[in-house]
């Protein structure tokens, strides 16, 4: 049962199904080589096990040594010592058999359900295991990176990854945003679902940035007939040389109760204020915000309010806070187009719709218009999803929606207002689904939390974010200790929906010419000849 190009590490000693097995390391084996995260096979009697390497320790066999530790200044004492009295233990957790019984074989990798016996021989994992569990590249699955200390390209289900929400987190300066883009790259080329990407530092349309500073391409560079870049700011994407598809513009009349009530916090509303909101909506309709910032004069100001029963002092706080509205750029009387119906033209059609904010990029902006866009679009994709059910026809295009400062949208205080804690909670119900990307996790709402299907997780320090990425998952404490271990960049832990088991990966490479060459399959496309150009430029 043994695998070609593996390297023995030791033996099991003890364990549990709960707790995860102990393996002895061999004296040939040395301890400092082994990191947490790395991936084993264990050769049982029946079966084979593939799991993770969760914690090292190093053990003695007589506990004098620890009191009165042994001269080793002698090389050879010290060598003799290390095979015979001293030795460092493995804990691994078992996650699959990958073989050995009949339903492995026939079936694939399999949840464990037992353990190996005593003194079954621990190895590294091979390529061919990891291929094995993970799949190789074909038309569901994209490369993301590599398994930490192995060169096994490690592939993900993409058609998996968008049957539920997912999200992407960590402390800025991690990783998140490039990894965030291979993930989009991922979603447009393996699988059937379009995104729509509120992108609110302006990352993932034309260009992004390193954190040297230094100017990577972004999606619509890479896949200009795949890729529609709207805007809310014309004359930064001028200025930035962006070709926009669409320039955005928000009316009065579309602004609803709703979207008002999640900037409560950041426009200091008080709570009578937002019901004065709701008030304003049912006696003027959608010119509720017009009549609400301009009531007349004194007199009609004081009978209106006196018939609304709304506080003198609740209304000069919701003027306030309604002022701030209409000193965004993008806000208008009326709206020349309206934005929801070109964007749903170009994701009907397969189109990924990227809407930068360009210099509107205060949390202000970017909550008002994500919410508002795309709780009117939500709301189309339910009729025709609703009205495809009825027919017994096809329903609309799975949509993906990204959005970044989820837990602006998404803490408990919000989350049941806003839409995307109504997409998170009915999952796919309605073709939609989130990809949310934040480092501050333990500020989103723990009912959405668990809705979100696969996690990938850059280096978090504080607990209370590390708790909150790892509430619900099984071993969460082994997790927790591979979590922590990881390095502060390009370095993340992905577990969930889309993947058999947890895996600890280094993200592919992404920013140079090759890297975009790589990305883009079937060569001839024009950003296949210009990633071409580039290598030439940078090596001729």
């Amino acid at each position: 049962m043994s695998q070609e190009n593996t390297e023995r590490l030791g033996i099991v000693t003890s364990g549990s199904l709960n707790k995860g097995v102990e393996a002895r390391l061999d004296g040939s084996a040395s301890v400092e080589d082994i990191a947490v995260g790395r991936y084993v096979t264990i050769e049982g009697k029946k079966r084979r096990f593939f799991g993770m390497i969760t914690d090292i320790s190093l053990g003695v066999i007589d506990q004098k040594l620890t009191v009165t530790p042994p001269d080793v200044s002698d090389p050879f004492i010290a060598e003799v010592l290390a095979g015979t009295s001293t030795y460092g233990t493995l804990h691994i957790s078992p996650y699959l058999t990958i073989g050995g019984d009949a339903t492995s074989l026939t079936e694939g990798p399999q949840p464990v359900k037992t353990i190996p016996s005593h003194f079954s021989p621990v190895n590294s994992a091979s390529q061919q295991d990891v291929e094995l569990v993970f799949g190789k590249e074909d038309e569901k699955r994209f490369w993301i990176g590599n398994p930490l200390d192995m060169e096994t390209r490690l592939c993900l289900d993409m058609e998996r990854l968008v049957e539920r929400s997912s999200g992407v987190f960590g402390k800025s300066g991690t990783g998140k945003t490039f990894f965030t883009r291979q993930l989009l790259i991922g979603m447009l080329q393996k699988s059937k679902a379009v995104n729509l990407i509120f992108d609110m530092h302006s990352e993932y349309g034309w260009e992004g940035s390193s954190e040297q500073g230094l100017k990577v391409k972004a999606l619509k560079q890479l896949f200009p007939a795949k890729v529609a870049v709207f805007t809310l700011d014309e004359e930064s994407s001028k200025r930035r040389g962006v070709l926009t598809d669409f320039i955005v513009r928000i009316g009065y009349d579309e602004i609803e109760p709703a979207d008002m009530a999640l900037l409560r916090q950041t426009l200091n509303l008080t709570e009578p204020a937002i019901g004065a909101v709701y008030q304003f909506r049912e006696r003027f309709g959608k010119n509720w915000l017009e009549k609400a910032t301009n009531p007349g004069n004194s007199d009609e100001t004081r009978d209106l309010l006196k018939e609304l029963n709304i506080h003198e002092s609740t209304f000069q706080n919701l003027q306030r806070g309604l002022a701030i509205i209409k000193r965004l750029p993008f806000i208008e009387p009326h709206a020349p187009a309206d934005a929801v119906t070109h964007i749903l033209d170009h994701l009907n059609r397969g189109t990924n719709v990227v809407l930068e904010f360009g210099k509107c990029n205060d949390i202000t902006a970017y909550a008002l218009v994500a919410n508002l866009l795309t709780r009117r679009i939500y709301a189309r994709y339910r009729e025709k999803t609703e009205k495809a059910m009825a027919e017994n026809s096809t329903g609309p295009q799975p949509l993906v929606i990204t959005i970044e400062e989820a837990h602006k949208f998404l803490n408990p205080e919000v989350a049941s207002q806003t839409i995307f804690g109504t997409i998170a909670r009915e999952m796919r119900k309605y073709n939609a689904t989130l990809l949310i990307i934040d480092q501050r996790p333990s500020g989103i709402d723990d009912e959405v939390m668990s809705q979100v299907g696969t996690k990938a997780t850059f280096l978090l320090d504080n607990e209370r974010d590390i708790d909150s990425v790892l509430s619900g998952v099984s071993g969460k404490s082994e997790l927790k200790s591979v979590l922590a271990k990881l390095a502060s960049k390009q370095q993340a832990l992905i577990f969930g929906h889309a993947v058999p088991m947890p895996v600890a990966f280094q993200p592919r490479e992404y920013g140079s010419a090759e890297s975009y060459k790589d990305l883009i399959p079937n060569g001839g496309t024009e950003a296949v000849k210009q990633a071409e150009q580039d290598i030439e430029e940078l090596w001729g």
